[in-house]
C-alpha cells in the first residue's frame, strides 16, 4: 500500500516550541517524573523482602536505570525527537520495533498517572475529608489545562511543585539523621523461606519480588528524552539532564531507604502507607511531619504532572508519524499538542475510577521494563549496525552498559509476576492488543517509509520544506 504523503500544511500543524527547556528544566523533569516514589510505594519491597532483601533489590533496580540512563544520554543526543524510546528503536528496529517500544512507554505513561491520581485522592481525603471521581476529574482537568496554557509555563510550575517536595525529603532526612539506630534495619525476624537471614528474613523469593518497589525510586526518568525537540541544544542539554536527574534521584532514594528505616524500623517503615510522616512521629518529630504530611501531596502531583507532560508527547510523535490516529497530532497556536493532552488524560480518568491505584501502578511497571529491554536492544543495535552515527554523547561502557540495563529489566520484569500475576497478565493483555492495532492497520498509514525520513522531516521547519510541494489531500483535512 503506498505510503500517506507528509508536506508543509502537514508539518505546520505539527510544531512544538523548539529552544524551551534548558539542562537544569531537562533535570527537574526528570526528578518531577520520580519524585512522588520517594514519599510511598517503595517501602513496600520491605514488607516482601525485609531491609537487607529490598536493600539488595533497590541496588539492582538503581543499576539497571543508572545504565539505562547512560545508554539514554547517548542516544538522545544522537537522535533528538519527541518519541524518546520509540525515536531511538525505530532507527535501531524499523517501524515494528519502534512501535512496540512506544506501545510499552505509552501503556506506562498512560496508567502511571491514573494510578498515582488514585494515591492523590487518599491524600486529598486524609487532609480535607473528600475522595472520589470527582477529586480525579478535577485533578486531571486542572494539569491539563496548565499543559495547555504552554510548554514554557508548564515545566516553571513543575520545577516549584518538585522543589517542594525535594524540600520535605530533605527536611525529613536531616531531622532522622539523629534517630537513626542500624538495629532498627534489621528488626523483622527471619521466616523458613529458602536464604533467609536476619539480613535479609524473606529469602531469596523476597528480594525477587521486591524489584517492582525498587524500581518504583526511579520510574519514568527514562522520560526526558521525550522533551528532546524542546530542548535549547540536545546534543548538550540532553546528557546533561537525564544523568543530572538520575544522580539527584539516586541520592534521595539512598536517604529514605537508610533513613527512615534505621529511625523508625524496618517493619514500621514496611507497613506503613505514608512512611516519611511515620518516621517522623516515631522519631518525634509531630510538626515536621504533619508539615511533610502535606508537601507530600506535593510529590505526588509533581509526577502526575509531569508524566503527563510525558505522555502527550509520546502520543503527539506516535500520532505525527502515523502509528497513532493523525489528529492527536496537531499542536495550538501556543505549539501544544492539546488533543494528546486530552484523550489518554481521559483514559486515565476512566481507569482511575477502577480505585486499584496498586494493579495499574503494577500494570505500569510491567509496560515500563519491555520498554527498558526494547530501547537497550536499540542502544546495542546502533552501536553495531551505525557505529558512524554523529553521538556528540557516548555511553561509557558502550554495549557492556547497554547490555546490563538489558539482562536486570527483563528479570525485573518477571519480578512483577512475582508480585502481582494479574498486573503482568493484563498488561500483556494489552500489548498485545495494541500491536494488533499496528500489524492490521496503522502500519499502513505512516508519513514515512524510514527512520531516516521521518527524522528529516522532524528536523525540518515548514519553512526548510519545498515551497511548491502541493498539499496531499491526507493532510489538507488535518
Amino acid at each position: 500500500m503506498k505510503q500517506p504523503s507528509v508536506d508543509q500544511a502537514y508539518l505546520a500543524k505539527r510544531q512544538l516550541r523548539k529552544g524551551t527547556a534548558g539542562w537544569l528544566l531537562l533535570a527537574g523533569l526528570g526528578v518531577s517524573y520520580v519524585i512522588s516514589g520517594d514519599f510511598a510505594g517503595w517501602n513496600f519491597g520491605i514488607a516482601e523482602a525485609g531491609w537487607g532483601g529490598f536493600a539488595i533489590a533497590a541496588c539492582l533496580m538503581a543499576l539497571m536505570y543508572l545504565a539505562l540512563v547512560l545508554s539514554l544520554a547517548e542516544m538522545s543526543a544522537a537522535i533528538p525527537a519527541a518519541g524518546g524510546g520509540y525515536s531511538f528503536a525505530r532507527q535501531a528496529m524499523g517501524p515494528a520495533g519502534g512501535y512496540l517500544t512506544g506501545l510499552a512507554v505509552l501503556i506506562e505513561y498512560a496508567l502511571a498517572p491514573a494510578a498515582i491520581v488514585i494515591f492523590i485522592g487518599a491524600a486529598v481525603e486524609s487532609l480535607l475529608g473528600i475522595n472520589g471521581p470527582l477529586v480525579y476529574m478535577i485533578f486531571y482537568a486542572v494539569f491539563i489545562g496548565i499543559h495547555l496554557a504552554g510548554v514554557g509555563e508548564a515545566l516553571k510550575v513543575m520545577m516549584v511543585i518538585s522543589g517542594l517536595a525535594v524540600f520535605a525529603i530533605l527536611a525529613t532526612a536531616v531531622a532522622l539523621i539523629g534517630s537513626f539506630d542500624a538495629a532498627n534495619l534489621f528488626d523483622i525476624a527471619p521466616t523458613d523461606a529458602a536464604g533467609a537471614s536476619t539480613f535479609m528474613p524473606y529469602g531469596w523469593y523476597g528480594i525477587w519480588a521486591a524489584l517492582p518497589f525498587g524500581m518504583w525510586l526511579f520510574l519514568a526518568v527514562e522520560g526526558v528524552p521525550l522533551a528532546a525537540e524542546e530542548a535549547r541544544d540536545p546534543a548538550r542539554d540532553m546528557p546533561k539532564g537525564i544523568i543530572g536527574a538520575m544522580l539527584f534521584l539516586l541520592f534521595t532514594a539512598l536517604l529514605v531507604v537508610v533513613l527512615l528505616a534505621g529511625a523508625a524500623g524496618a517493619e514500621v517503615i514496611g507497613q506503613s502507607g505514608v512512611p516519611l510522616v511515620d518516621a517522623l512521629n516515631t522519631a518525634g518529630n509531630p510538626t515536621l511531619a504533619t508539615l511533610v504530611n502535606v508537601l507530600g501531596l506535593a510529590g505526588l502531583i509533581a509526577s502526575f504532572f509531569s508524566i503527563i507532560y510525558g505522555y502527550s508527547r509520546l502520543v503527539f510523535a506516535l500520532s505525527r508519524a502515523g502509528y497513532l490516529p493523525k489528529p492527536l497530532s496537531l499542536t495550538s497556536g501556543r505549539k501544544v499538542p492539546h488533543l494528546a493532552l486530552i484523550v489518554p488524560g481521559v483514559f486515565g480518568f476512566l481507569m482511575s475510577l477502577s480505585g486499584e491505584g496498586d494493579l495499574i501502578l503494577g500494570m505500569a511497571v510491567v509496560g515500563a521494563t519491555i520498554s527498558y529491554a526494547l530501547m537497550a536492544l536499540s542502544h546495542i543495535m546502533l552501536r553495531v549496525q551505525q557505529p558512524d552515527l554523529p553521538r556528540p554523547y557516548k555511553t561509557p561502557g558502550g554495549v557492556f552498559t547497554s547490555g546490563i540495563a538489558l539482562l536486570l529489566s527483563l528479570v525485573a520484569l518477571t519480578g512483577v509476576y512475582a508480585f502481582d500475576p494479574r498486573a503482568f497478565n493484563y498488561t500483556i493483555v494489552l500489548f498485545i492488543a495494541g500491536a494488533a492495532y499496528f500489524f492490521l492497520y496503522s502500519k499502513h498509514k505512516l508519513v514515512a517509509k524510514t527512520a531516516e525520513e521521518e527524522f528529516a522531516l522532524v528536523e525540518a521547519s515548514p519553512e526548510e520544506l519545498e515551497p511548491g510541494q502541493a498539499e496531499s489531500p491526507a493532510a489538507a483535512k488535518l
